[in-house]
Parts: C-alpha cells; sequence; structure tokens
C-alpha cells in the first residue's frame, strides 16, 4: 500500500470514528482525561476505599449510605450554579475558561485525596463532593462546545467517538491502578505482612494522586486546539453591562421561551429520569457489590471488563444511530438496562458480576454519547452553554434522585439488593417520554433561532 493510499485510508478510519479533524480528536481526549476520574473515583477504586477505609468502624451500610449522601450534595451544588455560569459563559465567550476553573478544582480535590486514612469519613465526603462538582461542572463548558465544532451530519458519531476514547483513557489507567493495588511489591510498594495501615493504603491512594495527574496532562489539547467558540448577540442585546444581570436576563429570556424549544425541553426531562437510572448504577454498582461479598479485585476488574467492553460497542452506538435513528438507538440501549437490574437483582458469585460488567458495557457509553448529541442537535449555538447548563441541571437532578432512593431503600430494607429493581422505573417511565421527542422539529427551531445574530 502507497503512502497516499495509507494515509487515504487513516482519514476514513477517522471520518467513520468521528475523528477526522484535529479539533475534534482534541475535544475527544477531554473524555479521556476525565474517564479516568470517572472509573477510578466514581466507580471503582474510590467507592471501595470510602467504604472499607474512609469508613472503617461504622457498618458497611451506613458507608454506602453516606457515599450516596455525598453524591446527592455534589449534584446540588451543580445543579444551581450551572445555568447561571453556562450564561455567563455564552455572555463572555469564556467557555474554555469555565472549564479549566472546574478542572483545577477537580484535580486538586482527587490529588488530595492521598490524605485520606482509616476513619476520615468526612474528610474523604469533602474532597469527593470537591471532585464530582470539578468533574461534573467543567463537563457541562464541555459538552456546550460540541455544537460548535461538529456539523449536524457529524455530531452522532463524534459525540460516541468522543465517549469511547473516553473508555480507553478511563480503562487504561484502571489498569495500571489495579495492577499496583493488586501487585504493589512489583512497583516498589510497601507489600507483605506487617504492613502499618498507611503502608497498606498507599498503593489506593497513589491511584487518587495519578487520576489528578491524568486529567490535568490529558485536557491540555483541548485547552490549547479547540477555539473558543465566537461571542454572538442578539439583535438588541447589548455587549457591555453587568455580567451578573445580563446572565440572570439571558436565563430569564429562556425560561420563558422555553415552550418554542419543546422538543430540547422534553429531550432534557427524558434524559433526567433514564439518567438517573445510569448515574445510580454507575455510581453504586461497586459499592453494592462490596456489600453483596465481591472481592475488591474482582469489582475493579469488572469495572476494566465496562471500559473494554463499551469501546467497540460505543462505536456501534454511533453507526447504529445512522441507521435506526439516534432516538430509537438510545430506546434499544433502555431496553437492555431494564434487563440488567432483573439480573443484577440475582447475582451473588464474582463470575455473575463479571457478566453484569459485560452487559452494561453494551449499552453504557453509546446510550449517553447519543444522548448528548440529540440534545445537542437541538441547541441554539448561541446559547449553547446556557442550554448545557439547563441540561446539566436536569441531569444532577436525575443524579440527586436515584442516589436518594439508593440510600432509602437501604435504610428501609437493610441492604442494597432491594433498591435495584427500583432502578427499572427510570428507564420505564424516561424511555416512553422520550417517544415523543421529535428530532427533526428540534433542529429546526434551534437552526431558526441561530438566524440574524451578529458577532460582538
Amino acid at each position: 500500500m502507497t503512502s497516499s493510499s495509507s494515509a487515504h485510508s487513516s482519514k476514513g478510519i477517522l471520518n467513520r470514528l468521528g475523528l477526522h479533524r484535529p479539533e475534534l480528536r482534541a475535544w475527544a481526549m477531554y473524555d479521556w482525561a476525565l474517564s479516568a476520574m470517572q472509573t477510578v473515583i466514581m466507580t471503582a477504586v474510590f467507592p471501595i476505599y470510602f467504604i472499607s477505609v474512609a469508613g472503617d468502624g461504622r457498618p458497611p451500610e451506613q458507608a454506602t449510605q453516606q457515599l450516596a449522601n455525598a453524591n446527592t450534595v455534589a449534584a446540588v451544588v451543580i445543579a444551581l450554579l450551572s445555568p447561571i455560569l453556562g450564561a455567563i459563559a455564552d455572555y463572555r465567550a469564556a467557555k474554555k475558561r469555565f472549564l479549566a476553573w472546574f478542572m483545577f478544582l477537580g484535580v486538586g480535590a482527587t490529588m488530595g485525596m492521598f490524605a485520606i486514612e482509616h476513619g476520615d469519613l468526612w474528610l474523604a465526603s469533602t474532597l469527593f463532593v470537591l471532585s464530582l462538582a470539578g468533574a461534573t461542572a467543567s463537563t457541562t463548558f464541555y459538552e456546550s462546545l460540541l455544537p460548535h465544532i461538529a456539523t449536524d451530519e457529524e455530531i452522532d458519531r463524534v459525540s460516541t467517538g468522543a465517549y469511547a476514547i473516553g473508555y480507553v483513557g478511563g480503562g487504561v489507567l484502571l489498569a495500571l491502578n489495579l495492577a499496583w493495588i493488586s501487585n504493589p511489591g512489583m512497583f516498589g510498594l510497601p507489600s507483605g505482612e506487617g504492613l502499618t495501615r498507611s503502608e497498606a493504603t498507599l498503593p489506593a491512594r497513589l491511584a487518587f494522586v495519578s487520576v489528578g495527574i491524568w486529567w490535568l496532562l490529558f485536557s491540555m489539547p483541548l485547552l490549547k486546539k479547540v477555539p473558543e467558540p465566537p461571542r454572538l448577540l442578539e439583535l438588541d442585546e447589548q455587549a457591555t453591562g453587568n455580567v451578573w444581570r445580563v446572565a440572570t436576563s439571558r436565563l430569564g429570556e429562556t425560561l420563558r421561551e422555553m415552550r418554542h424549544y419543546k422538543q430540547a425541553f422534553l429531550t432534557m426531562l427524558a434524559f433526567t429520569i433514564y439518567n438517573d437510572g445510569i448515574q445510580t448504577i454507575i455510581k453504586m454498582a461497586t459499592a453494592y457489590g462490596t456489600e453483596i461479598g465481591i472481592g475488591r479485585s474482582d469489582l475493579i476488574a469488572a469495572v476494566l471488563i465496562v471500559q473494554f467492553v463499551g469501546v467497540p460497542f460505543a462505536f456501534a452506538f454511533g453507526s447504529l444511530a445512522g441507521r435506526l435513528g439516534t432516538k430509537r438507538s438510545i430506546l434499544l440501549g433502555l431496553a437492555v438496562y431494564v434487563g440488567i437490574c432483573v439480573y443484577a437483582y440475582g447475582i451473588q458469585t464474582a463470575r455473575e458480576f463479571y457478566l453484569l460488567a459485560i452487559l452494561v458495557g453494551t449499552v453504557q457509553g453509546g446510550t449517553q454519547a447519543l444522548s448528548r448529541s440529540l440534545f445537542a442537535s437541538m441547541v441554539p449555538k448561541h446559547k449553547s452553554g446556557e442550554f448545557f447548563g439547563f441540561y446539566s441541571i436536569f441531569e444532577k437532578f436525575g443524579g440527586i434522585l436515584g442516589p436518594v432512593v439508593f440510600s432509602i431503600a437501604i435504610g428501609q430494607t437493610g441492604s442494597s439488593r432491594g433498591a435495584i429493581l427500583w432502578v427499572i422505573a427510570f428507564f420505564v417511565v424516561g424511555g416512553l417520554l422520550l417517544t415523543r421527542v421529535n428530532p427533526a422539529e428540534g433542529e429546526r427551531m434551534a437552526r431558526e433561532a441561530d438566524t440574524g445574530l451578529r458577532t460582538a
């Protein structure tokens, strides 16, 4: 094969994956950067560490309940801040600046987890809230860049391609963390008998530091190569003024106009409900596994399985959306999630937990990525930060309700197992609402809203 034909083949592959331009690849790298936080901190290592180390001296179900409460606090804080910050970011053309600020907050809190020792439940809760707040707030501004860098024809492939890249990034670092947690001696870390409690927890605490470094390092391509979208104003809008007053005014205007964006609003509402189920599974899976007696190494390995199974299936969902349509592809993913919940209720062994991980990996990334691109296609570009701020509110509201329901169910039953079946309701109700969305109408309204604007 000649060099020119090889280059053409490479470009063809990148085009199919939605990563064919430098700014698209740089944007997708933030999924790579942030997914390490999601796998190690939100899903695998930290929840186990939270219950077994930070929660030392307390019943496991009490520590699990505290973790659910910490998730709730972080979700409430970001839900309150996201819309106003999104409006400011639109008005000041500062999406990347806000992304960087929250990224630094999350990185600092994550690296600070190195200080958590036995019984430090409140320190662990505080740092987890800050880390999660930094991650979720930065994601709001990250996702608001999507409609500016991808065309309508590209947007599904770009979103699913970024999710697939994220699975690889999160999986690679998690695999390294798993290696030195399972075999610390191979990496020159304290191992064997007679370790102090601090030495015994050192591999996990170093994993937290590695997440912060990884997150910071791989955020740089986006900050350097993705252009800040131009500042677009409506014809009657002033280019100067008190930023908080203008942002508040813009929010009020958007709320009043929301009835004109019915399809985007309905999409947000449906996503709020079914994403509640998805986030509950992500955030509570390893805590649930710990409670029913699955070993730490098996739990982390299961999360690793989700990451690498998710890579081809995230790309597959991008292709599937081109054939079935974005909405139908999401509905297919939600149907699989219902089956996952039924299966999860009865699991007892590590082998069954591995199969559960495979099933989750087939739908997790694709369903979330297509939800993001479906909403982005209905967003007026000059208010993308603001709309994704509202999207974040709806997403975080879902993040609030799921852990709260899980926490209440644990308090009532004394176990996480019964709470699993409650999650099915989120997928069913959210899916029914999604069936009422008309994507073509939503896209038309968004494009009409972007006509007649001026660059400040």
